[in-house]
């Protein structure tokens, strides 16, 4: 038997999200080191991935939470080019190894809200 043991935490309202907008950022645990996250929409639906580089464990925004090229369909590290598909996080071009870490989304009643999982845990205060 299999028990869901993940929390839904809120992250913010469905309406700070935009398509090929700015991200909300948001800080995680994961894998028991503090690391950055991003949140954003793309074709309607919110996604979010750790904010780190697959190609070079660096964070990628080229701009404060700004991660989509010009083109608003890739999201793109500003150090060395790799462009992932927002949709699922996997690589499609550049340098890079493998995809970015996806964080489970949900949105209800105008929020959207990250699930922990084993590897992923909000910060302890």
């Amino acid at each position: 038997m299999t028990t869901d043991l993940s929390q839904a935490i809120p992250l913010c309202a469905s309406t700070d999200l935009r398509d090929g907008g700015l991200a909300v950022p948001f800080d995680v645990v994961y894998a028991g080191q503090t690391c950055r996250a991003f949140a954003i929409r793309f074709q309607g639906r919110a996604h979010a991935y750790l904010n780190r580089c697959a190609h070079v464990p660096m964070e990628m925004d080229y701009q404060e939470n700004r991660f989509f090229d010009d083109s608003g369909r890739w999201l793109m590290c500003a150090t060395h080019g790799a462009t992932y598909a927002p949709d699922t996080g996997t690589c499609v071009a550049g340098p890079c190894r493998g995809g970015l870490v996806k964080i489970a989304l949900t949105e209800r009643d105008g929020m959207v809200h990250w699930h922990t999982a084993n590897h992923l845990q909000p910060i302890e205060f």
